[in-house]
């Protein structure tokens, strides 16, 4: 079985990302916090995960580290890209073979979990979590994903083009949004050529907004926790920004809507600001050519702690509730989000560790744009509101209806309240 591992490891390295063959489990019986190896060899766990090359690499030394600590049980690793992840795990749910343990993400969480493939994951350590960062992997059934890292959403900010502006950063813990229209406003009119800032990102951009406003876009019960004057207003709000001068014109918020960090207005150094998590600061100051600096959201009220901004899981681990050996699963998932050997071999790539100790050990091996996305994150912790509800099946269609209905507005197509209704209709029947 190493030598499979072995193999893995060299496609890795060669770049190839084609998802290992699945394998039949061993039986075995189980004792105490592992299971006991089986009289023909260790206990025999599939592990699944997408991402880059440097992700698989990483992963596949966590392994090895693992399984040095415990020779017990014998981890095989199933890993490929984003793309064709989630068909691949949903065929081999369906027919019962699915990977023992499964790196999630939380727009699916329910997707699985309430369907029954997801493991209670009970047992795990996650005395050194922030609580937010529990729930965001709890349901009704218990905890189903455990949060390997955090980030946040925030404005990131191009110190450049604010000097060519003469415009001073602002103070992010005491600005409103009457602030933030005043102040892109300057910097479009002082740079030309450039904009103050880009379009929303969304849905988090509205789920900001709903937070603002003491909701959440997904209520605890599942169902739209907005209603249709909230939408109005937010509606109005960016298009005041943008007949405002604070937003390109409405073809260049559609060309934004996309592209990924190097290619956006934000990532070129075109608009002073723009909302992005904080894992992406180190691209985006590479594409800019400027170190950008996170700001926090500006708030209806002047004060942080009314921004509305949450600790989000960048991804979960999740145990699959038809395996046969849910013990070692708890383990080897207990093993990399608490151990500091595989906190260090993560680094923030899943994000910025959930577990507080090795949190701080990674933070003080960071250095550049990584480090100063980690003081970020330690610095609005005291500021945080409660972690957003589990997305509810549909969530992942919200994005683009939001965006097709902003796009209305600022081609004047719709008015807000035209919009509105209509977007609130179809994120109602999207989530229902």
């Amino acid at each position: 079985m190493k030598d499979q591992r072995r193999t893995g490891r060299r496609l890795a390295q060669a770049a190839a990302v084609a998802a290992v063959s699945a394998l039949a489990l061993t039986a075995c019986g189980s004792g105490g916090g592992e299971e006991a190896a089986a009289e023909d060899g260790p206990v025999q766990l599939r592990f699944s995960w997408w991402g880059s090359d440097s992700r698989h690499q990483t992963t596949l030394d966590i392994i090895e580290a693992f399984e040095a600590e415990h020779p017990d049980i014998d981890i095989q690793p199933e890993y490929g890209d984003w793309g064709g992840y989630w068909d691949k795990l949903a065929t081999q749910v369906a027919s019962n073979d699915a990977p023992d343990v499964i790196q999630m993400d939380d727009k699916y969480l329910r997707e699985y979990g309430d369907r029954g493939a997801l493991l209670d994951l009970d047992g795990v350590d996650v005395s050194q979590f922030d609580e937010g960062t529990i729930d965001n992997g709890t349901t009704e059934d218990g905890l189903l994903g455990i949060t390997t890292g955090i980030n946040a959403m925030v404005l990131m900010a191009n110190p450049d083009l604010f000097e060519q502006a003469g415009v001073e950063l602002p103070d992010d813990e005491t600005w409103t949004w009457d602030d933030y229209a005043e102040i892109t406003k300057q910097i479009t009119e002082g740079v030309d050529g450039k904009y103050g800032a880009t379009g929303p990102n969304e849905p988090a951009g509205l789920q900001i907004w709903a937070r603002q406003l003491d909701k959440h876009l997904i209520s605890p019960e599942g169902g739209l926790g907005i209603d249709v004057a909230d939408l109005e207003g937010y509606f109005q709000h960016h298009l005041d920004l943008m007949e405002n001068g604070s937003y390109p014109e409405a073809s260049v918020i559609a060309e934004d809507q996309s592209p990924g960090p190097d290619q956006s207005l934000t990532g070129t150094g075109d608009a002073a600001m723009g909302m992005w998590w904080t894992n992406q600061l180190t691209a985006l100051s590479g594409s800019a050519g400027v170190d950008l600096e996170p700001l926090r959201m500006p708030s209806q009220t002047g004060n942080s702690e009314d921004a509305g901004l949450w600790y989000k899981s960048s991804m979960l681990m999740s145990g699959y509730s038809q395996t046969e050996h849910p013990e070692a699963v708890k383990t080897f998932i207990d093993y990399f989000v608490n151990s500091q050997e595989a906190g260090e071999l993560n680094l923030t790539d899943r994000g910025l560790p959930s577990n507080a100790e090795v949190r701080e050990s990674v933070v003080a091996q960071l250095e550049g744009p990584d480090a100063v996305s980690a003081e970020f994150i330690a610095d609005i912790e005291d500021e945080l509101g409660p972690a957003e509800p589990i997305p509810s099946m549909g969530f992942s269609e919200l994005q683009d209806i939001i965006y097709r209905y902003e796009l209305e507005v600022f081609f004047e197509r719709q008015t807000p309240a035209e919009a509105a209704e209509a977007a609130h209709a179809e994120m109602s029947s999207a989530i229902g």
